[in-house]
Formats: structure tokens, sequence, C-alpha cells
């Protein structure tokens, strides 16, 4: 009814699962968009986003879902849908919505967006708040600023006239203090306190 009051739209088919929805593109109806749920008998939403993408790809499918937890959206995704909403979205981002998939974009509700953006802010801040009350020695800071520059452990033993071991130790010390899992971390670690510029 909402997207028919807006005189811009018009629905195709109505079905109760996405088995009657398969059936009904593979007779030839025509549609822009499926817009589904995707708790549904017979055949569910996510697993109709599948046989659509084989079989009318050119048919995009936005979801809309009570079910709002991660997993739920990650299989959605990786089913082939074009978009995510909540059902309590309001008519302007279902509108805004549906626009944007037709185009061919994708869409994921402003909702569970921020939702997402927000763990990601809070985990990586406390990933670096961490790193940030760890103590480092100046040779620690030299041992950084070298592979910072490039070079091996043999390379760095021989600047620094220290033993290869020693650079080692030196090395897993750091990545320990850190809980850095790669060089890759632990020179973005050291870039984003002023330790090497």
């Amino acid at each position: 009814m909402l997207l028919e009051s807006t005189n811009q739209y018009s629905i195709v088919l109505e079905a109760g699962n996405g088995q009657e929805v398969i059936e009904a593109l593979d007779r030839g109806i025509k549609a822009d968009l499926i817009i589904s749920d995707i708790g549904m008998p017979v055949m569910d939403g996510l697993e109709m986003a599948k046989v659509s993408r084989i079989n009318h790809k050119a048919v995009p499918v936005l979801i809309m879902s009570m079910m709002d937890g991660d997993s739920h959206l990650y299989q959605a995704f990786g089913a082939g849908v074009s978009g995510f909403l909540t059902k309590s979205v309001d008519a302007d981002e279902l509108f805004f919505s549906i626009k944007k998939v037709i185009a061919g974009e994708r869409y994921l509700c402003s909702s569970i967006a921020v939702k997402i953006l927000d763990g990601l802010i809070k985990s990586n801040l406390s990933l670096f708040s961490k790193m940030n009350v760890i103590d480092i020695s100046s040779r620690e800071i030299e041992i950084l600023q070298l592979i910072g520059q490039g070079l091996t452990n043999a390379e760095m033993a021989d600047k620094l006239f220290i033993s290869r071991r020693t650079v080692e130790g030196h090395r897993q010390s750091l990545i320990d203090k850190t809980g850095a899992k790669n060089t890759a971390m632990l020179m973005r670690y050291a870039y984003s306190n002023g330790i090497i510029g």
C-alpha cells in the first residue's frame, strides 16, 4: 500500500514464499526489484536470493527483516542481496533504498550501519588504548625506526653492533608489548604514536 500510494511503483506480484517468486520469474514476469523477508516457509528469502542471482541476475533483491543480527546481515549479502533494511525503517529511507538498489547500488539501513561503525570504532579504540600504555625502551624505538626503513634483522644487527638474535628478541618484545599480529600492525602503531614519522 505504501509503495503504490506514491504512484511511482506498481506491485506485479505478491508471494507467500521464495519459491513462488522464483516460479513467477521463470514464467517471465517482469520486475525491477524483489522486496523480501528472510523467514518464509518452503523457500526463505536468502535461498530465494541465491537462486534469483543465478537465474535472474538482473532483478536485485532488497531484504526487509526484523532479524538485524550480524550473521543474518552477512548471510544476506553473501547470498547476493543488494540491500538490507530492518522493518523499523521509515518511509523516506525505504524509498531512498529502493532508488539506490534499482540504480545498481548496494544499501544498508542507517540503524545497522551506525551499529557496525560504533563497533569498529570501539574495537579500534580498545586496541590502540592497550597499545598506548606500553613502555618501549630506547633500543626498541631504534629497532622500530630501522624496521620502518626496511632493514633486515641482519642489517639492523650490523648497524647497531648487536647480534642478530638480540635484534630478533627486541622485535618479538615489541610484538608482545603492542599485541601486534605482524610487522604491518607494528608499523601502524609506530606511525600513529609518532615513534617514526
